[in-house]
């Protein structure tokens, strides 16, 4: 897709006046990106299509600013952020990506107004959520999500909230942790997102021994590549035969990356900003750093290309690419991938361990 049209895009989603035809351009576009996947560079494709979907989520926050607006009669108290984690964080959504949210405003010290603060902002991010529904964005299943208290909260609270988990590094708050270091505003100030994550960075940094339990779950999720060099496929249900592309190839990839990054103190969140960020520290030789490019590119072709459905008006997928779809030469690709995939994890352990080391 050529630049002009990206230019024409944004101004057609920043130009929309309601969510209704938000939805019938963004279905517009669903048809376009997928036909473009595999006539384009997968990372190209990929830096385009997320720049869409900021564009769509954005303009979905406006709308929804500007229906409260209408309705209480007052703006936003003090300035926010509304924030996306998961693929959206990394700048990596597919087409079809889920609601992975939150929203964070600055301090009052007023306790009265505090607390009208908290009120306006629950209200607006029950109409933020509604809007992406609409928009056809299904909700996170677990509940990483802007109407949910734990992700909506101010400055200070997040702030608590993150120093409580890295205090008591247990699974679930490592996992935590994991989510907010790809978080990423979309709208608003940006600059309360990268107060936290110098916070997070500087921690670790002040106490590497963490680094330890962030190793563990980031390697829960393994390549799916068996002893003898064969895929491992989905032996029961409607996948049988198919490969587990999403947690099988791209989350061990981007989880390792992200660790890595987190361990240097690097800032980036998308996983090719972040490895170019490794590159130019000095943290990677250039040739590893190129193998990586091309595993994510492939692991991001791959899991575009898995089957999606659209369900009560939101576009979902299992993130399974079938078995008739594994052509010889996509099989060859993702083994290359799955490869260099193990390779990673097995660097990223011996990173992590020579730096608890060093101390």
């Amino acid at each position: 897709m050529e630049r002009l049209d990206m230019d024409m895009i944004r101004t057609e989603i920043q130009s929309a006046g309601d969510i209704h035809r938000l939805r019938q351009f963004r279905d517009q576009l669903h048809e376009e990106f997928e036909r473009r996947l595999l006539l384009s560079n997968t990372l190209d494709w990929n830096r385009e299509l997320n720049l869409v979907h900021d564009w769509f989520i954005a303009q979905a926050v406006k709308l929804a600013e500007h229906s409260v607006q209408l309705e209480e009669g007052t703006g936003a108290p003090v300035p926010y952020a509304f924030v996306v984690f998961g693929s959206g964080g990394r700048s990596e959504q597919t087409l079809w990506s889920d609601q992975d949210n939150g929203l964070i405003y600055d301090d009052i010290p007023d306790e009265e107004a505090a607390e009208a603060a908290e009120r306006y902002f629950a209200l607006l991010s029950e109409r933020i959520s509604t809007s992406l529904l609409e928009l056809g964005y299904p909700l996170c299943v677990g509940g990483v999500i802007c109407t949910n208290p734990k992700w909506r909260k101010s400055s200070s609270g997040y702030l608590r909230m993150m120093m409580d988990w890295l205090q008591e590094p247990n699974w679930e708050h490592i996992r935590y942790l994991l989510i907010m270091a790809d978080m990423r505003a979309v709208y608003g100030e940006k600059l309360l997102v990268t107060r936290l994550m110098n916070e997070m960075l500087q921690y670790v940094d002040v106490h590497p021994s963490i680094l330890e339990h962030l190793l563990h779950n980031t390697l829960h999720h393994k390549i799916s590549l068996g002893v003898f060099g064969q895929l491992i496929k989905e032996r029961y249900g409607e996948d049988a035969g198919g490969v587990d592309i999403k947690y099988g190839a791209y989350i061990p990839i981007v989880n390792g990356i992200r660790l890595l990054t987190i361990e240097a103190g690097v800032e980036a969140t998308s996983t090719e900003g972040r490895i170019a960020a490794l590159l130019e520290g000095g943290f990677v030789e250039e040739e590893i750093a190129h193998d990586w490019l091309e595993a994510l590119s492939i692991a991001l072709k791959l899991r575009s290309l898995t089957p999606f459905q659209v369900e009560n008006g939101h576009y979902t997928t299992r993130g399974k690419l079938p078995g008739d779809r594994l052509t010889k030469e996509l099989t060859s690709e993702l083994k290359l991938c799955l490869r260099i995939g193990n390779d990673l994890q097995k660097y990223v352990k011996k990173s992590v361990h020579k730096e608890i080391e060093q101390g």
